[in-house]
């Protein structure tokens, strides 16, 4: 008895000295020797325990190479809501001729051995190689190896035309549609034309009179000008009439006539108003050092992304008292599943400034819930500027019924979240915030209830309420409730399919709005903020076991 104290003291003391999470001593019952072995990989991939994340410097793949500064963009948003271009159909449509009738200014794409991700390091390639700068004095000049930036290749046609090709999604052919870039060199009272000639989307809000953004750095630093709206004579088309809408072997240009406002400037232009994963850890480093949100928020890591990026959490709730627990059902809020739909961050922002704000009903909402959110579920994609995959090459929002852990690590622990939120409290409502680059407003997709009569349309109460609530934004008519094969295995559905019936994915234009006052205007940040507190706002009348909302829920089923 006394060896075998003494051996299992020394499994005890290996145990708790080497500091490895791979490695489990035991003591052998015959030989009463330690015995170390690799944990199973269900223990290596286990939650991380609670305990406070430290923030790290963004992750790149090894084989990009990436500028050493930090891309920062002031807050705005305009006086006005601004219109749509009213296309006249005499717009002219420049087809795509290419490097041999022109001048390669700029090229840049990752160069692997191996079409796969590998490794990744901070700061990318240490081998930062030039990329194509023209010398001619007139030239605009471009730049992309930014965080969230994308394009792969400009070609100067005549000095006032340019040819700009965006790069895929890194380790595919395909999904080419978020642009992030900069051009230096400006002059001004000239009037540019620029083509981005490899789109892959065969319908476009660009077609109804949605407008590229620009953001000049000396008007941001003399008028304290953003993101605006920028372009003139904009169309998008095929490059190939006899694809027609064959979005796997088509590809479309987008081109328009484009003015810079100074000489010699500092220009950005982009698809839709960035959001990266800097941009998303400042934001976070903010509300954990406030000191009243920082009671009742906790960040907390998800998990590790595949380039070893960071995929946090954030848990919103009242304390509840120790003599008097409270048991709480969650809400789940993810965002940025697909990297180029950044009006998805700029809700999730919404989402978490209200409720975590001073409010009545912000208080409410945090003494009736548990917040669960995660506001970057796919920061390898945001980081390298992809449009809609991970570093698998892969779309995450397919991936939700996968068992896969190491190659899909944000979807499967969230899926384990989900699951032991509903076994230990319940879930109100899950929601995953998405962005549209083919429809106009902001719209739901939830899940048709079919298997209880009494519960009957009720997963369109919620859209209907939200509607009311922010009519000049929010769409019921565009809301769709019936499950397509296609979108089996996306977060909404397979949460549905686990027993959440408030299963949502909310889709937030790229364009603007049809309705009410702001018809046939550009949504700005502050739009999108408006809709994620429009949609809090909205979960506690929704929740509300005040009678006359409850007459007021079957009602609504009752005329539908």
């Amino acid at each position: 008895m006394m060896l075998y104290s003494k051996r299992s003291y020394l499994s005890s003391f290996l145990q708790n000295t080497l500091k490895s999470n791979q490695v489990e001593i035991n003591t052998d019952s015959k030989t009463l020797k330690p015995i170390a072995k690799l944990r199973e990989p269900k223990d290596l991939f286990s939650l991380p325990k609670e305990i406070d994340c430290a923030q790290q410097a963004a992750r790149w793949p090894a084989e990009c190479q990436v500028l050493d500064e930090r891309i920062q963009h002031i807050d705005y948003t305009p006086a006005e809501p601004e219109l749509y271009y009213q296309p006249t159909g005499r717009e002219i449509q420049p087809k795509p001729v290419g490097d041999d009738s022109g001048t390669v200014v700029f090229q840049y794409y990752p160069m692997s051995a191996v079409n796969y991700f590998s490794r990744s390091s901070i700061g990318g390639s240490r081998f930062f190689l030039p990329s194509c700068s023209s010398e001619r004095i007139d030239d605009l000049r471009f730049e992309s190896r930014f965080e969230s930036g994308n394009l792969a290749k400009a070609v100067r046609i005549t000095e006032t035309y340019y040819e700009l090709s965006l790069r895929t999604d890194l380790y595919t052919n395909r999904h080419m549609q978020w642009f992030y870039f900069r051009i230096e060199n400006t002059k001004r009272n000239r009037v540019y034309r620029m083509s981005i000639v490899n789109l892959s989307k065969a319908e476009s809000l660009y077609s109804i009179g949605m407008r590229p953004l620009l953001y000049s750095t000396k008007d941001a630093v003399l008028n304290k000008v953003g993101w605006r709206r920028c372009g003139e004579n904009i169309t998008y088309f095929s490059n190939d009439d006899k694809n027609g809408d064959d979005e796997q072997s088509g590809s479309y240009t987008l081109s328009f006539n484009l003015e810079f406002p100074y000489d010699e400037d500092i220009v950005y232009l982009a698809h839709c108003y960035p959001y990266t994963y800097t941009d998303l850890q400042d934001y976070l480093i903010r509300l954990q050092n406030h000191p009243i949100k920082s009671t009742y928020s906790k960040l907390r890591l998800l998990c590790r992304s595949l380039a070893g990026n960071n995929v946090y959490y954030l848990t919103v709730t009242a304390p509840s008292p120790v003599d008097e627990p409270k048991k709480k059902q969650a809400v789940v809020i993810t965002s940025r599943v697909h990297p180029g739909e950044t009006p998805s961050s700029w809700m999730m922002k919404g989402f978490v400034d209200f409720l975590t704000g001073d409010s009545s009903q912000a208080k409410e909402l945090r003494e009736k819930f548990i917040f669960k959110l995660i506001p970057m579920l796919n920061p390898d994609g945001v980081i390298v500027g992809n449009n809609r995959c991970s570093l698998t090459g892969r779309d995450l929002n397919r991936q939700y019924r996968t068992v896969i852990r190491e190659t899909y690590p944000p979807v499967w622990h969230t899926k384990l979240m989900i699951r032991r939120l509903m076994e230990e409290c319940g879930i109100a409502m899950y929601c995953d915030l998405h962005a549209h680059s083919r429809k106009h407003n902001i719209f739901i997709y939830g899940c048709e209830n079919k298997r209880y009569v009494d519960k009957r349309l009720h997963e369109q109460v919620f859209p209907l309420m939200l509607h009311k609530n922010a009519a000049d934004k929010f769409s019921f008519e565009n809301c769709k409730f019936r499950i397509q094969r296609s979108k089996e295995g996306t977060g909404r559905v397979v949460i549905w399919m686990m027993g959440v019936a408030n299963s949502y994915t909310m889709e937030a234009s790229f364009g603007g709005s049809t309705l009410g006052s702001r018809y046939q205007t550009h949504f700005t940040t502050q739009d999108y903020e408006a809709m994620g507190r429009a949609f809090c706002e909205t979960l506690l009348d929704f929740c509300d076991e005040d009678p006359s909302k409850v007459l007021f829920e079957r009602s609504v089923c009752e005329q539908r």
